[in-house]
């Protein structure tokens, strides 16, 4: 092996001795190769924190699966991650931009609930909100609601934040929840609106599971 500008014998057959490296030019090439590896892995790390995986959110009876938004192309492999997570319905948050149709074949719902980027949901969006959530769990107890925005870091997360809260989460334990799992997720003006939500209560029977126990998880 190679320390600095020497090269290192390990061998059995001889003992350790220090021999004269490679030329310098080889030096170099290796450090090039290490510094291109190291530039390609920070890329990917941004990739990951600006596009996290899917991340299923449980509490209580409720699942909720956060994602970013498909596009035609992914929409197949966007349909097997939701039916990975049983998803029965999509609730998008962005401008749409990509057919429902293979959706609606496979049995998932579509619901255009569009809002400003950045900013909380207005109060109609969370009325419907919160009714789908009601409905769906009630009548389908086993599968989970898909949301997603642009990234799915702000108002897809934002909506299920609320869930939490009025399910009987604390703010602060909602955020951590979500953040755990997407990095990076809510900016300040929704962290802000979450922080002054008043809940109704509308969800507090949700809080726990079938078996009358609180569960609570993270799945990615």
């Amino acid at each position: 092996m190679r320390i600095g500008v020497f090269q290192i014998s390990t061998s059995r057959s001889s003992r350790l001795s220090v021999l004269p490296a490679a030329p310098v030019g080889e030096y170099c090439r290796a450090s090039l190769i290490l510094h291109f590896l190291s530039t390609i892995r920070l890329f990917t790390d941004s990739r990951n924190l600006l596009n996290p995986a899917p991340s299923e959110i449980n509490f209580g009876k409720m699942r909720f699966l956060i994602t970013d938004r498909p596009s035609d192309s992914s929409i197949n492999t966007y349909i097997e991650e939701l039916e990975k997570h049983d998803a029965r319905a999509v609730v998008r948050v962005c401008e749409p931009t990509y057919e429902t149709t293979a959706l609606r074949e496979h049995g998932i719902d579509v619901l255009d609930w569009e809002f400003s980027d950045g900013s909380p949901p207005p109060p109609e969006v969370i009325r419907d909100w919160m009714e789908l959530i009601k409905t769906s769990f009630k009548e389908h107890p086993q599968r989970s609601i898909a949301v997603h925005c642009v990234a799915g870091l702000g108002r897809a997360p934002v909506l299920v934040a609320l869930a939490l809260i009025e399910a009987g989460m604390k703010y602060e334990d909602a955020v951590e929840m979500i953040r755990t799992q997407r990095r990076g997720a809510l900016n300040q003006k929704q962290l802000q609106f979450l922080e002054k939500y008043k809940p109704t209560g509308e969800l507090r029977k949700l809080r726990y599971s079938v078996n009358g126990k609180q569960k609570t998880c993270c799945i990615m």
